[in-house]
């Protein structure tokens, strides 16, 4: 019977089975989302030396510890917040309140009198950063479907550990 059906019809023995190539709406969201705060973190912080410079009268010392410390400081939470997601399984809210933190830093630049008022919006913002992107990295993998983990994805670099055969 099966070398009747080869005989008669070898594509349809042989044809895969279609497979949903197409993005979640959740991951486009949360790109969207980063997108657009990235976008605003790069206008702020690509202007804030010379705003503290010329404004604040600041030295190339205290700007190069303020970013020095707020971008450690990014670093080290996101480790924290990678653990704290996966122990709570809580990646949403995670994500919400890094993005949230972030959001409530920016109008802080706009009023800063001080290089003080602009270090803590600095410091609050970091950590916004550091809060959400591990958790936000951990939900597009769990909203990622399993025919976008393979390698000819465009989103296999990110979930490889994920989406192995071996996870």
């Amino acid at each position: 019977m099966l070398s009747e059906l080869l005989r008669t019809n070898p594509e349809r023995i042989l044809a895969k089975p279609p497979v949903d190539h197409r993005i979640p709406s959740g991951i486009w969201a949360l790109g969207i989302v980063s997108l657009l705060m990235d976008t605003s973190s790069e206008l702020i912080h690509s202007l804030l030396p010379v705003f503290l410079s010329t404004a604040l009268g600041a030295s190339a010392l205290t700007i190069g510890l303020i970013e020095g410390v707020a971008e450690s400081t990014a670093l080290i939470v996101k480790v924290f917040s990678g653990a704290l997601s996966d122990w709570l399984g809580r990646r949403k809210a995670l994500a919400l309140t890094g993005y949230g933190l972030a959001a409530l830093s920016k109008p802080l630049f706009a009023i800063a009198a001080s290089v003080d008022m602009v270090f803590t919006a600095r410091i609050v913002d970091r950590i916004g950063k550091g809060i959400r992107g591990a958790p936000r990295d951990a939900l597009v993998a769990d909203l990622a479907p399993p025919s976008a983990c393979a390698s000819r994805s465009i989103l296999s670099a990110p979930f490889s550990a994920r989406c192995s055969p071996w996870a």
